[in-house]
């Protein structure tokens, strides 16, 4: 396993690469949600590139950015044993310039939902994986649908700019208690953890209702958020898979979607129905 913190090195020795090239781009802190995209991305190319590196461009001002978890030791010991052929730890400076160009997030479905809760955070997450996905060249390039507006606005950028890539979606990882893996989870205590498994159990329950046949979306949402009563609703959403909002979901084109402060912690989560 190569590690290589240079661009211009990583540019020189892409060019000279001739195989499938799997990318996972990470912020490091990495689990077992991270894992699968890499194992996927391991099993369905030549060679696979791992970036570890916590963008600033992607948090706003109060935002947990200097408290990031970084864990790089334990990080460069799981692409090792996942059998990653180079990971790259680029610094700051060498992926922004001073007066440099800006890509910016639709005006629409950049700023609803994460977008209107976090501006400029879909501009801070284009930028830099535009810049990520110039210097690795993948033939796929491997994001998770726990962030699904993310991966929606990456697809979309990837097709209207012609970039040369397969941008994959893999599914959402949970622990035994149905929690979705985040690196944020750590900073849950016992008390908050418990709180926060509400989530998985209201997205239970809206797949319980669309079984039993209801569509209509406020219905849902209302007895989505009966459940999150321990927890502090940024919003119940649903959505589809254009980020639409629909008055009645639509079976195979909808995602239902939830942020929520458990304690000063900001969780996601979602399903695709």
């Amino acid at each position: 396993m190569q590690i290589i913190k240079n661009t211009d090195e990583l540019i020189k020795i892409r060019r000279n690469l001739k195989q499938n090239i799997g990318f996972v781009p990470t912020m490091g802190a990495l689990h077992l949600g991270h894992l699968s995209l890499i194992q996927r991305s391991v099993a369905e190319n030549e060679l696979t590139i791992v970036s570890i590196f916590v963008n600033p461009t992607q948090f706003l001002e109060g935002e947990d950015f200097s408290k990031y978890p970084q864990t790089l030791e334990k990080d460069l010991q799981i692409c090792k044993m996942a059998q990653v052929d180079i990971v790259f730890l680029p610094n700051t400076k060498s992926i922004y310039f001073k007066d440099e160009l800006k890509i910016k997030a639709p005006p629409n479905r950049g700023f609803i939902l994460e977008g209107l809760k976090r501006p400029a955070h879909f501009d801070g997450v284009l930028q830099v994986v535009l810049k990520l996905l110039n210097i690795t060249t993948p033939t796929r390039a491997y994001f998770g649908k726990k962030d699904a507006q993310q991966f929606y606005l990456i697809s979309k950028m990837a097709r209207e700019l012609f970039l040369d890539v397969e941008i994959v979606g893999c599914e959402i990882v949970r622990d035994d208690e149905g929690l979705a893996l985040s690196s944020r989870n750590i900073y849950l205590s016992t008390d908050e953890r418990k709180k926060a498994l509400l989530i998985s159990k209201s997205l239970k329950k809206s797949s319980d209702l669309v079984i039993n046949g209801e569509l209509e979306t406020q219905l849902i949402k209302s007895k989505m958020k009966e459940i999150l009563t321990d927890v502090e609703i940024e919003y119940v959403e649903i959505v589809d898979r254009e980020f639409r909002l629909l008055k009645n979901l639509e079976i195979h084109n909808s995602i239902i979607l939830i942020a929520v402060r458990v304690g000063k912690t900001r969780l996601i989560d979602n399903i695709w129905i």
